[in-house]
């Protein structure tokens, strides 16, 4: 089974230079910290050789996950997203009812959340609880420490 991805062209682009990267700068370091593990000599006794063949397993298998990853990957196109409702891409400004506090996040893909730039994956307990509502609409959203209650304010593609 398959596992669609969905992504902003930035984020497909990342994507895409990182594995450019592990194929072309880290896969030729590996053979080449093999090569030199296999000219030390004796290779049954070698812990050089045997972490060096580790690691190339290792880089393999991120690669062949990434390449994955990359097939399954759907670009979305932000103009067609309907705004009255939150979608994955929507920026939505919220009210927490408990606080009064507000905030604004944007729902993305998993592998683009980055909360710090307010980019909240659609996978998250938040992200789950807001999707398909609409402005005037409140989300009840369950939290490990019970349940939190938002007003949905606001539904933008920013």
């Amino acid at each position: 089974m398959s596992n669609v991805s969905y992504y902003t062209a930035e984020g497909l682009k990342k994507l895409k230079e990182e594995l450019n990267y592990l194929r072309d700068v880290e896969r030729p370091k590996a053979s080449q910290a093999i090569a030199d593990a296999r000219d030390k000599g004796d290779l049954s006794e070698n812990a050089e050789y045997d972490a060096a063949k580790e690691a190339q397993g290792l880089l393999e298998m991120k690669i062949s996950k990434m390449e994955a990853t990359l097939a399954n990957a759907r670009l979305i196109d932000e103009s067609q997203l309907d705004t009255s409702k939150v979608l994955v891409l929507s920026t939505v400004k919220l009210k927490n009812q408990t606080n009064g506090m507000e905030m604004k996040y944007k729902l993305v893909a998993e592998s683009e959340a980055d909360l710090k730039s307010g980019k909240i994956s659609v996978n998250s307990p938040i992200g789950k609880g807001l999707l398909g509502k609409s402005v005037g609409e409140v989300a009840e959203i369950s939290v490990p420490n019970g349940t939190m209650k938002f007003d949905i304010l606001e539904i933008t593609r920013e």
